[in-house]
């Protein structure tokens, strides 16, 4: 399996890449603040790297619940200094966390090769156009409403399949578009327009997602449904977190998207080693 992104080429299988979040944010769930200076957010980004992480994702805008949207100026004046930087530096694939076509462009031809589109359910098709044009690979991820809505009582009659079909339709439309199967990444959008028991469902489901033959990010890092389920503060949430990622691992997923990148590693590569033994 090809994952073309850019300039860039993976060859699944591979072991798990690991993707570190950097929020250029006042208002994240977890890190909001932290980052929201370019060098502060430059600066996050080479820890991660050395931590082990193969992808950084950078976002200017908050996708949390009842975020307020950001203008496409101020997003665009988060991201795109971090960008050029890390560009500059060094060969890490960098992807853009957006839902503004305008947004990607730009953050593509600053230096980014990857769009990470929470807003996969749009009908607009300008965001794959942009795709198309540059090259860049799409992460498609499942969310049911918006950020400001998606958790006002999300209702599937079979989550796992409703994704399963959602993935089908959003692969047909963005090759109509043409963005090419190689350049796709699937993602089930935990907390993304789900319960606590969706989320759980399609943890438990993840291989039905293979027939696609396209790799599946997962994000699951200090996610709400965590502290639901086990009662754990944001602060608490890494166990929880890894415990998702191993078993994630173990089902195939081939990006891990993680606040979390040092620890995380040291568990994706256990995990590996421990599956690759019994093969």
């Amino acid at each position: 399996m090809l994952l073309r992104a850019g300039p860039f080429e993976l060859q699944f299988p591979r072991p798990a890449l690991i993707m570190g979040i950097v929020n250029v944010t006042p208002d994240s769930f977890s890190d909001g603040g932290r980052f929201l200076d370019a060098n502060l957010a430059i600066d996050r980004a080479r820890d991660l790297i050395r931590e082990g992480a193969e992808i950084i994702d950078i976002g200017g805008e908050s996708s949390r619940p009842r975020a307020h949207p950001v203008p496409e100026r101020e997003e665009l004046r988060r991201v795109l200094p971090v960008i050029e930087a890390l560009a500059a530096e060094t060969r890490c694939p960098l992807s853009i966390d957006t839902m503004k076509p305008a947004v990607a462009e730009a953050a593509v031809k600053a230096g980014a090769s990857i769009i990470n589109d929470i807003a996969a359910n749009r009908d607009d098709d300008r965001m794959w156009r942009v795709a198309a044009a540059t090259g860049a690979a799409y992460v498609c991820m499942h969310m049911q409403g918006t950020p400001q809505t998606m958790q006002q009582h999300p209702h599937y009659k079979d989550v796992v399949d409703e994704v399963r079909s959602f993935f089908s339709d959003r692969l047909q439309r963005l090759n109509d578009c043409g963005v090419r199967a190689e350049q796709v990444i699937f993602d089930i959008g935990i907390g993304f327009g789900k319960s606590l028991e969706h989320n759980l469902q399609l943890l438990g489901a993840l291989e039905a997602f293979q027939q696609f033959n396209r790799p599946m990010l997962l994000g699951v890092s200090r996610k709400s449904f965590i502290g639901k389920l086990l009662g754990a503060p944001l602060r608490d949430r890494l166990p929880a977190s890894l415990a998702c990622t191993c078993a994630a691992v173990r089902s195939g997923v081939q990006i891990i998207r993680t606040h979390d990148v040092a620890a995380t590693v040291q568990a994706v590569r256990m995990t590996e080693a421990i599956v690759n033994v019994r093969k």
